[in-house]
């Protein structure tokens, strides 16, 4: 899956160096092994975003950091490279990060994150309950996708933010930085390959990769 991942992600000719961060030695030797560049990080980390924070200790001439899982093997270059434009049209935004549509019978799906956004485009709350609710009347449902844009600065100040009340309730760190202030800018995109939450996911993923004749 990583390396799916990663044979994805090179194809952005926005992205000047890519490093996979990890605490596990199975992933840092398999990584070595395909021949890519990685980062053994320190087993204290309570979330990805500390794990880049660390790695960024040793990088000096850098402005802006995206940050993508390696639980995304189908992810699309366009999505990559709309979070990443966002991003650069919006300076003055701390983060930007990525939605899109969700289909209904995910609505109660505690594992797919939905977000609703303002008109200008900012990020308003993330929950896994159904948001908005659709008590009165319809609109769009949006997932999120763990996909992020940051200015270094605002990256490297997050780590010291108190831990938000309501980060800890529904389990995403993305809260607090919206708890604090942080503008988050959200892309949305038509298109999303699917991210591997479950067991299920993967086995979805599998059967989709083999009817595209990428594995047998």
């Amino acid at each position: 899956m990583i390396e799916w991942t990663y044979s994805r992600v090179i194809k952005s000719h926005l992205l000047d160096e890519v490093i996979v961060a990890t605490d596990d030695k199975r992933i840092f030797d398999e990584v070595k092994r395909f021949g890519a560049q990685v980062v053994m990080t320190s087993s204290k980390h309570s979330s990805g975003t500390d794990r880049i924070i660390e790695v960024l200790q040793n990088k000096k001439d850098i402005e802006l950091v995206v940050n993508i899982q390696g639980d995304e093997p189908g992810i699309e270059i366009e999505l990559i490279e709309g979070v990443i434009r966002q991003k650069l049209e919006h300076r003055d935004w701390e983060m930007s990060t990525a939605a899109c549509l969700m289909k209904e019978d995910e609505y109660g799906d505690p594992n797919r994150v939905k977000v609703v956004f303002s008109q200008t485009g900012q990020a308003l709350y993330f929950s896994r309950s159904l948001i908005p609710s659709n008590h009165k009347s319809k609109v769009p449902v949006y997932r999120h996708l763990g996909l992020y844009c940051y200015e270094k600065e605002a990256l490297l100040q997050y780590s010291s933010l108190p831990e938000s009340k309501l980060e800890q309730s529904e389990s995403l760190e993305q809260l607090r930085g919206l708890d604090h202030g942080y503008r988050i800018g959200i892309f949305v995109t038509d298109n999303a390959a699917l991210s591997v939450d479950s067991p299920e996911d993967l086995k979805l993923l599998i059967s989709d990769f083999k009817q595209k004749g990428l594995i047998n």
